[in-house]
């Protein structure tokens, strides 16, 4: 439920310290929004991402408060890990991406205000760099290492983050020691056809919140439920997860014992209180843009 005290809802990627870095341009082609990152922008983003910045991201005070419906997930979790970025001029900042299944074996799915942070106070594209993804990161390990990104993008029907229709998106990314991040890390299944309301689901994501600061993957087990407007459809849960979830799969047929299931929606945005605690979450119901973008981002 909304609270009467809630503020508008938000995004829920998170941010932090800022940093001049060199942009990356955008281009359409086949309904999708693409950024191709350059060879050396993803080796330097690499080396950026060190521990202290990563630890940097949990470390503010006024982080929000520890949830109470989400709890730390200690189970297997195949493809589910952190997606770092920094937005300029904003700051560095995280979010929740999983592997999917995809003929190249180098792809994941994120939300799209990830990667399309929208546009400053002079109508300019803010740029997404330092793009990496680190699955299965947990309390500063990387099991799997840190893979660059090489290109991400969301279909053009996603206006940005004050839009909620189509917020998704995909990032490929490099192999690492000739290695797919399909391989290495694992998959979790994904499907675009239709899924009765309400359904069974298991949230998954990294909230940077004082509950676990981004350092461990977070769960919540509950129904979601579909909701129609006359712009666009999404799914609702009573999940508390902070910012940095952004991006999370919501999966159903959860299987506990393998942490694998069927992604139907990501984290997109959530209502948040006066104090900061999220009341809510919303994930944006996949279309055939969304199907898509997926469909071809084996291609990326």
């Amino acid at each position: 439920m909304r609270s009467t005290a809630a503020r508008p809802t938000a995004t829920l990627a998170i941010l932090g310290l800022a940093l001049a870095v060199t942009p990356a341009p955008a281009t359409a082609a086949d309904g999708d929004v693409v950024t191709r990152v350059g060879e050396a922008d993803r080796a330097a983003a690499v080396s950026y991402w060190t521990p202290e910045r990563v630890a940097a991201l949990g470390a503010d005070d006024r982080l929000a408060p520890a949830e109470t419906t989400a709890r730390p997930w200690d189970g297997p979790a195949p493809g589910v890990g952190r997606l770092f970025y920094t937005q300029v001029p904003r700051g560095d900042g995280s979010c929740s991406a999983t592997v999917v299944p995809s003929s190249s074996g180098d792809v994941a799915f994120t939300a799209g205000h990830c990667v399309n942070a929208g546009l400053d106070r002079h109508d300019r594209p803010i740029q997404v760099v330092n793009v990496v993804f680190v699955p299965g990161y947990d309390r500063g390990a990387r099991p799997h290492g840190t893979f660059p990104v090489r290109a991400f993008a969301w279909p053009d029907t996603y206006r940005g983050p004050s839009s909620s229709r189509d917020d998704d998106a995909v990032v490929a990314v490099d192999p690492v020691d000739g290695r797919h991040v399909a391989d290495v890390a694992g998959t979790q299944g994904i499907s675009f056809d239709p899924v009765p309301s309400p359904v069974d689901t298991t949230i998954l994501g990294y909230p940077v919140s004082r509950l676990a600061r981004g350092e461990a993957l977070v769960s919540c087990v509950l129904p979601s439920t579909s909701r129609t407007n006359s712009v666009h459809s999404a799914w609702d849960s009573d999940c508390d997860m902070a910012g940095g979830s952004s991006g999370g799969p919501w999966l159903r047929d959860f299987d506990p014992a393998t942490g694998t299931g069927t992604i139907f929606s990501v984290t997109s945005k959530g209502t948040v209180n006066l104090d900061g605690t999220t009341e809510e979450l919303s994930g944006a119901a996949f279309t055939d843009e969304v199907r898509d973008l997926y469909q071809r981002a084996g291609d990326l």
